[in-house]
Parts: C-alpha cells; structure tokens; sequence
C-alpha cells in the first residue's frame, strides 16, 4: 500500500520515496505525492529522479491493487531498480489548476443543487451533469452564485465520516453514479463550511478565494437525466 502524500497535503509537490515493485512501466513507491486518476480527476503528472540524476517522465497515474499507486513511466523511459532511492516530482502547475477546478465543483454542486450524474475535470475546463430541468440552469445565475462563493474565501476542511454516519445521512453522497468506498471504517470527506459536504478523495484548494474568477463556458442537455453545466476559469 502507497502512503498517499496528497490526501493530507494536496500543497505537497515533491517526496523522497522508495520503488517497492516495478512491472511494465509501471512503478509502485512506499510513498506519493502523486494523484491516481479516479472521481473525475485525471492522474498527475511529473517525474521520478534518480540518485544519479537521471529524470524520468510520469505520463499518468493511476490506482493499483491494495491501495497501491501506479506511477506510468512515458514510452521508452528505462525503469528504474526495486529498492531505488526517488525523488518524485509532479506537474504542479497542471496539478493546481486541477485543484481549483475540482474544488470549483464543489461549489457548483452547491449552487445547482440537483443529484450529479456525473463530473470530469481537465486542465482548461471542467462540468458536472445534473439530473434537473433545463429551464432551471440559468447561465448568468450560476456564474454570479459562484463567484460570490470564490469572493467569500472560504475555507475547505478535510475531514472524516464513519460509515455508519454516511449510511445514516445518505443525503451527502452526492453523486448518482459513484458511491464512496465502504469498509475501511471512515470516509474521507471535504467541507466548504456553510456551502457544501460531501464524501471525496480528490485534491483541493485551503480556501475558495484560490480558484479565480469562473465562467460559465455552456449549458447542455447530454440526455434526460443528465444537464452539463461546464465552467471554465479565467
């Protein structure tokens, strides 16, 4: 299992680690500061460093088994040796617009307030679908909602639910299509205090005030139950 870095410091942008198992480009360390792809968010991406120097490319990454994550080596690069001393690196330029988008979403699920049928985020813009009647989405209605929540500065909190208490306030699990993952005993959750609380592994900002000013790039139906809202930051 992968200490996972970014689930306590999403700020954290490098670490000293140890590749603990290699297999076709693939490679597993005791401890990350790199995200694996999952709830919309793509995977970092970065470098591995070497002792000697050398710079491996991190094109993706992504969840292993047992809790492990997988550092995809880019095509052609030369893996480094079980038992290797790293230092991983990651692109955090990409890595922080990522984090303001996902924490926008966070937002926007707030200020819409239907079922979310679905999300993905990249590096240029990001939507959630929503199970609601068009008429009901008013671009410039959402656009000022939102940039008065960015202007209120909030603080987001990482916190925790066991989960009995999540199966006893179903309400919070947002999401219509992913559920959060049961059995470990807690769940990790994110809190914009006032504005909005729910299950979530991503990263995201300290404050709300960190994500910009947001546009509200289009609006449209991509079927019965699922009105996309996409948001852009400028």
């Amino acid at each position: 299992m992968t200490e996972a870095i970014f689930q306590r410091d999403a700020y954290a942008a490098e670490c000293e680690a140890t590749v603990v198992a290699v297999d076709d480009g693939k490679v597993v360390l005791d401890r990350t500061v790199f995200y694996p792809a999952g709830g919309g968010q793509p995977g970092d991406r970065g470098e591995l460093e070497l002792d000697d120097g050398r710079r491996l490319a991190v094109a993706d990454t992504a969840k292993g088994e047992g809790g492990a994550v997988l550092h995809l080596l880019a095509e052609g690069e030369a893996p480094p040796a079980t038992g290797a001393r790293v230092r991983a690196r990651i692109d955090w330029a990409r890595r922080h617009r990522l984090m303001r988008h996902h924490t926008c979403l966070h937002l926007l699920c707030a200020v819409v307030g239907a079922p979310v049928t679905g999300g993905r985020m990249a590096e240029d813009k990001a939507h959630l679908d929503f199970d609601i009647e068009m008429d009901k989405l008013v671009a410039e209605d959402i656009e000022t909602r939102l940039n008065a929540l960015v202007a209120a500065d909030t603080p987001v909190v990482v916190g925790e639910i066991d989960d009995a208490a999540l199966d006893a306030n179903p309400g919070l699990v947002k999401t219509m299509s992913v559920q959060p993952p049961r059995g470990q005993g807690t769940v990790r959750t994110i809190e914009i205090p006032g504005v909005d609380l729910q299950p979530c592994g991503g990263t995201h900002l300290r404050r709300t005030g960190e994500i910009g000013q947001v546009r509200v790039a289009k609006i449209r139906s991509e079927g019965k139950r699922n009105k996309r809202v996409t948001v852009v930051l400028d």
